[in-house]
């Protein structure tokens, strides 16, 4: 992303977000544009999977805190548009005579996109104004930066589990569109058969320099943009540009005991880097289903068994689901409802130790009594005198003598 794009191109209105929006606003805003764009769901729209791209460049750049400050600054220091007159210079950089091409000050500040909020500031502009090109971090320095290897673009996309899936881990194959090098030229953005040169106005410097009086200015050969090359016969997959919209389809393993949300890196998965440089990673947001049966909290397995009345006062042995299989559980005399009883190892995987089953018991109260039955309860609540709300007994009793 060079300089000139931070200043001419309005990233927070491509998303159609006030500048101060926060990370969730951003997100929320991509992700409708980027379901409406789509080229899956525009077959053929040209315009839509421009404006697709057009999203998707913004949203790279706003949803990384570093290039979003670095993003704000361009366009606070030298205002949207670019050139020297929309720097503040109405035709061109002062002094500069009729007919000459307006000085870029977004080029001066190349540090912004290249090398942090911090870099280059006022040592480039200096080494710039007194021809110091060649110098580290001068203008020279960035445009041969440039036009070596550039690392590819992160891609994010989404996956859906199911609940075992995310507890016990799954292979998922995942099948995205994003920026790739060209098929046709192999990222050249040369016609097959032909091949860039050096640019002849800058000897593939990718910089000129002019005189100014007493001064000598540096700035990005126009004539290749900065880039050192021409392309006489541009490739007529990608316009040459070397790169095009590619559907691909990686195979990726999802670890055991994912979260709902969470954001898994897998690096050199990204986008494929330029001109030889490295692959950038794909970020996938794992969104998991919620289960018949089982809850999570933390590193454990919640579930909810329920038991009779004479498994609860007598005890018993009853047989529970796990994820992977099932397990017996013994309920202790006297287990009152709602208590909960833990199965030590049957929760989430773990590489130093797995989470536990944790099994809340619920007395099961039958709506419909036989005759036979009515009988049996009926003598063992004259058999059990006992007042089990002793308490509450005795706070009524007081009341009612006040």
């Amino acid at each position: 992303m060079s300089t000139r794009d931070f200043i001419e191109k309005d990233y927070y209105g491509a998303l159609g977000v006030p500048q101060n929006a926060d990370a969730a606003a951003i997100k929320k805003a991509y992700r409708k544009l980027a379901q409406e764009l789509h080229p899956d769901k525009n077959p053929g729209n040209a315009e839509a999977e421009a404006r697709f791209k057009e999203v998707s460049e913004a949203y790279d750049v706003l949803s990384d805190p570093k290039r979003r400050g670095e993003y704000d600054d361009a366009r606070r220091l030298f205002g949207a548009g670019g050139a020297g007159a929309r720097a503040g210079f109405p035709g061109g950089f002062p002094g500069a005579g009729p007919g000459s091409q307006p000085f870029d000050l977004g080029d001066l500040f190349g540090g912004a996109a290249a090398g942090g909020r911090n870099a280059g500031g006022l040592g480039d502009i200096l080494g710039g104004l007194f021809g110091g090109g060649a110098a580290a971090g001068g203008p020279r320095a960035r445009s041969q930066a440039a036009s070596g290897p550039a690392r590819g673009q992160d891609v994010e996309t989404e996956a859906t589990l199911s609940f075992e899936e995310a507890v016990l881990g799954v292979t998922v194959p995942l099948r995205m569109q994003s920026p790739g090098s060209c098929p046709t030229c192999a990222g050249s953005g040369a016609k097959p058969g032909t091949s860039p040169h050096a640019c002849p106005v800058c000897s593939g410097a990718g910089v000129t320099s002019r005189s100014q009086g007493a001064f000598a200015f540096s700035e990005p050969c126009r004539n290749c943009r900065g880039s050192g090359q021409v392309v006489d016969d541009p490739c007529a997959t990608c316009s040459g540009s070397g790169i095009t919209t590619q559907t691909r389809t990686i195979t990726v393993r999802i670890p055991a005991g994912v979260k709902d949300g969470q954001r898994i890196r897998l690096a050199g998965k990204g986008a494929p880097g330029r001109r030889g440089g490295p692959a950038g990673d794909l970020f996938v947001v794992v969104h998991v289903a919620e289960h018949a049966l089982f809850g999570r909290k933390g590193e454990d397995l919640t579930l909810t068994v329920p038991i009779t009345f004479a498994e609860a006062a007598l005890g018993a042995t009853v047989t529970v689901p796990t994820l992977d299989g099932t397990v017996s559980l013994k309920v202790p005399a006297g287990t009152a409802s709602g208590r909960t009883l833990r199965v030590r190892g049957r929760g989430v995987p773990g590489k130093a130790r797995s989470g536990d089953l944790l099994v809340t018991v619920e007395i099961a109260v039958p709506v419909r009594l036989t005759p036979g039955q009515r009988k049996v309860i009926e003598t063992l609540a004259e058999e059990m005198d006992e007042d089990p709300r002793p308490q509450i007994t005795a706070a009524v009793t007081a009341g009612g003598e006040r």
